[in-house]
Parts: C-alpha cells; structure tokens; sequence
C-alpha cells in the first residue's frame, strides 16, 4: 500500500460526508427560506403586529446580511450557495421587519410607535 491509496482511502469518507452535510444546508435553509412565509402571511391578513418583535427580526436581519458577507469575503469575493442563502434569509427577515413596521408606524390608525 502506497501513501496515495491511503490518501485516497481517508477521502472519501470526507468527501461523502461534506456532500451529505452540504444537502442538509440546502435542505433545511431551503425549507427556513419558506418558512418565512407563513409569519408574512400572518402579518398582512390580520393586519396587527403587536404579536411580533421588530427587534427580533432585525436581529436576524443583521445576522443572516453579516453572514453573508463574511462568507463572500471568506469566498475571495465569490458568491456561492451559502451566500446567496444567507442573502435571501436576510432579504425574507427586511420583508418581515418591514411589514411589521408599518403596520405600526405608517398606517393611518397606527398608534405610538413602539419598536419591541
């Protein structure tokens, strides 16, 4: 046994192992992705969001943007899939952060605007 079959034999146990790890990525983030949606929904047809935390969610806007662009400056300046994920979390936590804000800030029977 040479040392490229043992090179060879540790690899593919990585290789399959990153490539499973990379599926759940896409699954589960996919999955986060539409799971936004549900909470847009809530938020326009009832037409309150009292119920929902504006600072939450622009938490999370600050985490998944600065996710993303950490990962492109880790990626030489590249976008690939997990930028272009976390960008699109960011992206669906503006929308919601966005609608709560102006349900309570812009509509006309809007009261004192609170930020939690």
């Amino acid at each position: 046994m040479n040392a490229d079959t043992l090179i060879t034999d540790h690899a593919a146990p990585r290789r399959r192992s990153l490539y499973l790890l990379s599926g759940s990525f896409a699954l589960f983030n996919s999955l986060r992705i539409v799971a936004y949606l549900p909470t847009l929904v809530a938020i326009q047809s009832s037409g309150h969001a009292d119920q929902h935390s504006l600072f939450t969610w622009l938490t999370f806007l600050g985490a998944n943007l600065t996710m993303a662009l950490w990962l492109h400056e880790q990626n030489g300046g590249r976008i690939n899939r997990a930028v272009a994920v976390n960008a699109f979390n960011a992206l669906m936590c503006g929308a919601i952060a966005a609608s709560i804000a102006w349900l309570r800030w812009m509509q006309p029977n809007s009261t004192l605007p609170t930020f939690f």
